[in-house]
């Protein structure tokens, strides 16, 4: 008996210093510039393609980093670009795997009837060495496809940048 309560006692010990350890966590960032760097590069690739967009990035919780709206986007491109980035970081997947994962009859279709998500193409997470860091999302071009080339070209100019 004695020996038992001093394996437990032992044992809550340990797992008492183990959660001690974990009690706190650190997160990556990404800096207003680089979100800033990121949205411009990608407004650029759309222009140069002919396109008017509004550029989003968010961060790793979905809030708003950097805004950016090409002068001749639709007004609905800053709450569809916003919702994209959101839908990427919240969901931890491009706002296009979103769409395909919830159509009608899959197990998350419910999730659609969420007010914030988005489920075209745009929405891209922004990850380096195995961290989520933020989100990019870009409303304007025609089709989900061309949102999300731009959206990829942002990340490309900042990813040498974000490897660690």
């Amino acid at each position: 008996m004695f020996k038992t309560v001093i394996l437990t006692t032992s044992l809550l010990a340990g797992a008492a210093a183990a959660m001690a350890q974990d009690a706190t966590f650190q997160t990556k960032s990404l800096t207003p510039e680089t979100a800033l760097m990121a949205a411009r590069a990608a407004m650029d690739s759309c222009r140069k393609s002919g396109y008017q967009v509004t550029v989003a990035v968010v961060d790793r919780a979905g809030l708003t980093q950097v805004l950016l709206r090409d002068r001749f986007a639709g007004p609905h491109t800053i709450d569809v670009a916003v919702n994209k980035a959101w839908t990427a970081s919240s969901m931890r997947m491009s706002s296009a795997a979103f769409g395909v994962e919830t159509q009608p009859g899959k197990p998350m279709s419910g999730l659609r009837a969420h007010p914030r998500v988005m489920a075209a193409g745009g929405g891209l997470p922004i990850e380096a060495g195995g961290s989520m860091l933020g989100s990019i999302g870009v409303s304007g071009a025609p089709g989900g496809e061309a949102d999300e080339a731009c959206a990829q070209a942002g990340i490309k100019v900042i990813a040498d940048a974000l490897e660690f």
